[in-house]
């Protein structure tokens, strides 16, 4: 699906129509959901939990600051604040619905939502939000996106950062090697070989071969092909594709040649310490690490690249790139977990969140800021959305073990391939049948 995005930093910028195709079933009241606008009770003293799916050093003291500043507007609520490691997250949210012992709210990350929601773990926000007077001030296009990936087409997370995955890269190595930053996909090839330098262990590239590397690895591999659809009509998935073949038979060829040996186990925080350590000279990531970078590398000593177009001219890119605000439904509090949600996706606390982690904010009262227009790394991913070619591919986000199949299928199998036991080819369609047969479950019980 091909999208142009408006031009300008204004509350027009945003990230296209990201369609993808859903079922009603039906529009039950959930229990325990609050009216709009209701306020929680003053004279009461209550606490609320809220998980944060991403903590650590750089992040988790943000979180801290913004919960101090909505404590002191808001004298009768408490918030305990649970930090949840990147790459274990989605497995203690799994657990504690599981166990029906979830926090009141947690930041949760978009390809989750229709897992949660048809687990019964959460409340819609659709009353709250239509009432809320900033809600007119929140991408739309990811709003809907939120709605139209669950069966039920209700609001079960309000977006309060977007993301895009690009290149970083040492732009001072590149200039004392005279090697031009990557433009194209056979340039970052040979980039990755002529910045390689064993004997002074630099290596050109790190593939992020342990937990969370199949997202990564699937943004490549659209962006390569240029392919739009994820999964066609007739339920067949594009991921064998021969392009994307293809394209994981050079990139995997990379590993332990112009790459580190421990690729194989990196996850997010050894993938962007090998980059920020100085180990590597390029990382394939996302705007949001700006954060670890700018707190370990100097000016000058990191930049971002749009990640190349396709063969035919296209970015492409990742549709329903964000992380919202998602209240859980065994809360006892839900009039106070609103007013958290809305206080975090207010222009004020969605500025500080992004500006801190270098990602894009969602409310366009945060886009005329100075820091959103003078943000390097900011202008290139407007560059990218704001293409007239850009292509959002679609992600079948609505089927319920999606992310079940990327974590379990598809992690190990990148190891499987690095380590020599399985062809890209046998990956590809193992990852592919996996998805087929989801799609084909699905439909026969959603799409009768």
């Amino acid at each position: 699906m091909r999208k142009k995005l408006f031009h300008g930093m204004s509350t027009s910028f945003v990230l296209a129509s990201m369609l993808l195709a859903g079922c009603n079933s039906g529009d039950t009241e959930v229990e325990g959901s609050s009216s709009p606008g209701t306020k929680s009770d003053p004279n009461e003293q209550i606490t609320i939990t809220f998980w944060d799916e991403n903590a650590g050093p750089q992040r988790t003291p943000i979180w801290e600051e913004l919960i101090t500043r909505f404590e002191a507007e808001h004298k009768n609520i408490d918030v305990e604040y649970v930090g949840l490691p990147k790459d274990s997250a989605k497995q203690k949210l799994d657990a504690a619905i599981a166990a029906d012992d979830m926090p009141d709210v947690g930041s949760v990350q978009t390809s989750w939502l229709p897992e949660f929601a048809a687990r019964d773990a959460l409340l819609p926000l659709d009353e709250q939000f239509d009432s809320w007077e900033e809600g007119s001030k929140i991408n739309k296009s990811a709003v809907d996106f939120n709605k139209e990936i669950v069966m039920d087409g209700k609001l079960y997370g309000v977006p309060y950062t977007q993301n895009l995955d690009i290149l970083w890269y040492r732009p001072d190595w590149f200039a004392e090697k005279n090697v031009k930053a990557p433009e194209t996909w056979d340039e970052f090839f040979t980039a990755a070989e002529s910045m390689t330098d064993k004997a002074n262990n630099r290596y050109g590239y790190t593939i992020r071969g342990g937990a969370g590397g199949s997202f990564q690895l699937q943004r490549l591999m659209y962006a390569y092909s240029g392919l739009e659809e994820y999964v066609d009509k007739d339920g067949k998935s594009t991921i064998n594709d021969p392009k994307h073949v293809e394209f994981l038979e050079k990139y995997f060829d990379m590993y332990q040649k112009f790459t580190p040996k421990s690729d194989i186990t990196n996850g997010y925080k050894e993938m962007i310490a090998g980059f920020d350590t100085g180990a590597v000279a390029m990382v394939q990531h996302n705007v949001g690490s700006y954060g670890e970078h700018n707190e370990s590398l100097e000016p000058g000593q990191f930049k971002a690249l749009a990640l190349p177009k396709s063969e035919d001219g296209k970015y492409v890119a990742e549709g329903g790139n964000t992380i919202g605000m998602s209240i859980f439904k065994s809360t006892e509090h839900p009039e106070a977990a609103w007013e958290f949600t809305a206080f975090i996706n207010s222009a004020e606390s969605q500025s500080y969140w992004n500006e801190k982690v270098g990602q894009i904010p969602t409310n366009s009262d945060v886009l005329q800021e100075d820091w959103v227009k003078n943000a390097d790394h900011i202008k290139v991913a407007f560059e990218v959305y704001e293409d007239p070619n850009l292509v959002l591919y679609k992600p079948p986000f609505y089927l319920p073990d999606y992310r079940s199949i990327l974590d379990n299928t598809v992690d190990s199998g990148i190891q499987n391939v690095m380590s020599g036991k399985v062809t890209v080819k046998e990956f590809l369609d193992e990852w592919a049948g996996a998805i087929e047969e989801s799609q084909k479950q699905y439909d026969e019980h959603f799409k009768k």
